[in-house]
């Protein structure tokens, strides 16, 4: 009685297992080593099409592809690759994705850990298809991006069992593939990759700045571009000057404008006091009229100034209002809403006139007039103040945000804490 032989339907390999390998025709003579591995990703990203081939070496080896439906199976990691065909001249596809050339040594993003990284090998999988079982498939698993695949990489062409057997104590750091996804190719075929962009979205923003600031710049503008627009500005705001500019300029200006429309107008407008006055009026006329005004009247002050550090984004509130009012003016507040700790009141030429808390709004009853719920002092500070003067008003009162007026006590702005610390850090 014949026994029948069961043909495994995965074998686990990676590209460092396999490239280098000898691939046997029909005949059994040898088509090459393989040289790298092709993803056609205008129709699969998720499988390898076709193992590229060297025959030869120098001025006289020759390039040909082998499509993995034409890969015997079963496969090993240890046995030569046999073809079923000879394989075709290979002509460089502008869609083919090249594991060694495109991906390996690339950086990435690691989301979960919430940093670059780099790819120092790919996990594949060997599976059998068609109605005979026998039809070779090349899946993509993972990408790894810690040490076992750096020495898998460091030991190639070695037997794959002694590869293993040394590398399989090492500690797995992988990214799934389904995490990964072209951005865009730059002229050089280097791929640009995100993981997850939906997932990078979801990060602090301070997170996505680190990320970028470890990006090589091609690497940066793609990631930064692909960001949606409030996260885009959130993020442009976490980073320092010098990258706020070269973001910026990556841009164009209508989107360069659309995103500093989302950030708060003090903020914009330091970021624009960065560039050229060629590149800032570009921006300028993309952006809608009332936040361009806004902006263009902050980039008239001093940076150095209380006037220059500002933001117009505060909730006010005449002083005869009551708590219900107070509450209704924070709802139609279209800044960031984490930023606002007080409302100020304002008498009828606008002058500040008190401050209220948030706190003392919500253990307020609706109909309960703010002037009632004002603090004993209000601090302030005049356009001209210097950073030293606003940073010692902080620190003596244990403010969370200062109001700015003008010359006629009119409130002009506000400086939150967080722009202290800014500051601070800056100095």
């Amino acid at each position: 009685m014949t026994e029948l032989q069961i043909i495994p339907t995965t074998v686990a390999t990676s590209a460092s297992a396999l490239l280098q390998r000898n691939v046997l025709g029909p005949d059994g003579a040898s088509l090459g080593r393989v040289k790298d591995l092709a993803v056609d990703v205008s129709t699969d990203q998720a499988h390898v099409a076709a193992l590229v081939l060297r025959n030869g070496v120098g001025k006289k080896s020759k390039m040909t592809l082998l499509p993995v439906v034409n890969v015997v199976l079963p496969v090993s990691n240890e046995a030569e690759l046999r073809a079923k065909a000879k394989p075709t001249a290979y002509k460089r596809q502008h869609d083919y994705l090249l594991l060694d050339y495109d991906l390996l040594d690339q950086q990435i993003i690691d989301v979960d850990g919430r940093k670059v990284v780099r790819v120092n090998d790919v996990n594949l999988a060997w599976e059998s298809s068609g109605a005979d079982g026998e039809t070779a498939e090349l899946r993509i698993v993972e990408v790894e991006v810690g040490n076992r695949g750096a020495m898998r990489r460091l030991f190639k062409g070695l037997p794959v069992g002694m590869v293993d057997e040394f590398t399989g104590r090492l500690k797995p750091r992988v990214i799934p593939w389904d995490f990964v996804d072209l951005i865009e190719r730059d002229p050089a075929r280097r791929v640009r990759l995100k993981i997850g962009q939906e997932r990078l979205s979801k990060l602090h923003p301070s997170d996505i700045a680190d990320i970028l600031e470890d990006l090589a710049p091609g690497e940066r503008e793609a990631v930064f571009s692909s960001l949606p627009e409030e996260t885009a500005a959130e993020t442009l705001e976490e980073v320092d000057p010098k990258m706020q500019k070269a973001l910026l300029q990556g841009l164009d200006s209508e989107r360069a404008a659309d995103i500093l429309e989302e950030m708060d107008p003090g903020a914009a407008a330091d970021a624009l006091s960065e560039l050229s006055d060629e590149e800032s009026e570009a921006i300028l006329e993309e952006m809608e009229p009332e936040e361009r005004h806004e902006v263009e009247e902050l980039l008239e002050f001093s940076a150095d100034s209380a006037a220059g550090r500002m933001t117009t984004d505060y909730v006010s509130a005449p002083k005869d209002a009551t708590v219900a009012d107070a509450i209704e003016a924070l709802r139609e507040f279209e800044g960031d809403p984490d930023t606002i700790t007080e409302i100020y009141l304002l008498d009828a030429e606008e002058r500040l006139a008190g401050v209220v808390m948030l706190p003392r709004l919500v253990l307020s009853t609706p109909e309960t007039t703010l002037s009632v719920l004002s603090e004993g002092h209000n601090v302030r500070c005049g356009l001209d103040a210097s950073d030293k003067e606003v940073a010692e008003l902080f620190d003596k009162y244990n403010l969370r945000s200062l109001p700015v007026v003008d010359h006629h006590g009119r409130v002009a702005g506000a400086i939150h804490a967080e722009q202290v610390i800014a500051q601070l850090r800056e100095g």
